[in-house]
């Protein structure tokens, strides 16, 4: 145990915590107005409801971090997790509590959880574990491809009927970049392109036979669409939350108003705490603000993705690999929604935004990734070891 925790990467690890604390800051900051006067709530509820989850997930994260990461290779585990998360998604469709006009959300006692978000790392680990023991059959569709793209195509089914585009996207793009990088030619990539081109047809067409078109396509969601290319045609409407969010971004400046300091958290940015707690990170920190985030964000992404390339076991690889994208992933998401280059979908910023689900998710799937670094750079350093000691034997042999 020792030895492993030698072998941590502790960069990732401090800019982590530092992000989760700095996260905690300005869910308070962004919520304090909006908690009692719009919700009721004391004016550091969500403050309080986000440290219960910081801990729980740094526990968890903890956990991950020793529990040896090669388990969730084994057959059971797959089959557990798969069924499980499905389960779990099929009952949110029937009983969920539905929040943000999504039908994303279990309750338990006064605690809700979102299955979805736990369905990112399911994906991640299943691909991950299918695609290292399959490397000798990677091109063949029927054996090592048909089976994945099922599970992946039922599972942003039962995502996109919530209606939840963005998780179900974040999860598309993650599987996408892991088939990239599994190894496979640019023969059956094309294979696999027709391939989901059909499954996406069959979806929209079952999604239109059961009468499901105008909840899953419902016209404030299409008008999210609408108003992306210029929000103050509506800005009263359909413009509204990305016009106070350009408000919040222009008045921050470099060095922002002041931590607390923020006017559109006083009711006229929606949601200032969850997806657009960037645009208030802006308006009291300013660019300052918005770089440290995005940098240590950026910071987590790249140095996974070098790590992944040095990782010698392709299961490892594959799952720095897919936790790593699933944060840039998410991060592109939410900033481009934020400042109108991409649609507003409600997906968090990571480790910043409000919500419990999510912030557990990325500290388990953290704990998970630094498990992968330390066996690695453990082995490496004991392998080196080994080479060096051999070499000052062979050399005293010819001195000899």
């Amino acid at each position: 145990m020792k030895k492993l925790i030698r072998n941590y990467d502790v960069p990732i690890l401090i800019t982590v915590l530092l992000l989760c604390l700095f996260g905690l800051v300005m869910v308070y900051s962004a919520s304090s107005i909006v908690a009692p006067s719009i919700y009721h709530f004391d004016s550091d509820f969500f403050f309080q409801k986000q440290k219960t989850s910081m801990i729980i997930g740094l526990l968890a994260m903890v956990i991950a971090m020793i529990f040896p990461y090669k388990a969730y290779r084994t057959d059971l585990f797959l089959i557990i997790t798969t069924i499980g998360i499905t389960l779990f998604l099929l009952l949110t469709f029937f009983l969920g509590h539905t929040s943000g006009n999504a039908q994303s959300w279990l309750m338990l006692g006064s605690r809700a959880i979102q299955p979805s978000e736990f369905a990112k790392l399911v994906i991640i680990i299943y691909l991950s574990a299918i695609f290292s023991k399959r490397q000798n059959k990677i091109n063949k569709i029927g054996k090592a491809i048909l089976p994945p793209i099922i599970l992946l195509v039922m599972i942003c089914f039962l995502i996109v009927i919530q209606p939840d585009y963005g998780t179900a996207g974040i999860i598309f793009l993650i599987a996408l970049t892991l088939f990239v990088s599994s190894g496979m030619s640019l023969k059956t990539l094309f294979k696999l392109i027709l391939l989901t081109a059909i499954c996406v047809s069959v979806l929209f067409l079952f999604i239109t036979i059961t009468g499901n078109f105008s909840k899953v396509f419902s016209e404030e969601r299409v008008s999210r669409f609408s108003s992306l290319s210029n929000p103050f045609i509506d800005e009263n409407d359909s413009g509204y939350q990305l016009v106070n969010s350009y408000i919040a971004i222009g008045s921050g400046g470099i060095a922002g108003n002041g931590l607390g300091s923020s006017i559109q958290k006083y009711g006229y940015l929606p949601e200032p705490h969850t997806d657009f707690i960037l645009a208030i990170i802006s308006e009291e920190l300013g660019l300052v603000g918005v770089l440290f985030t995005l940098g240590g964000l950026g910071f987590i992404v790249l140095r996974g993705l070098l790590l992944a390339g040095r990782c010698k076991d392709p299961f490892g690889s594959l799952l720095i690999l897919g936790i790593s994208s699933m944060i840039g992933i998410q991060t592109i998401i939410n900033a481009g929604g934020v400042v109108g280059f991409l649609p507003i979908t409600g997906i968090t910023l990571p480790f910043i935004s409000y919500g419990g689900s999510s912030l557990l998710l990325l500290l388990l799937s953290m704990g998970i990734l630094q498990n992968v670094i330390a066996n690695y750079n453990y082995t490496s350093r004991k392998n080196q070891n080994k080479t060096v000691k051999s070499t000052k034997i062979h050399a005293s042999n010819q001195l000899v």
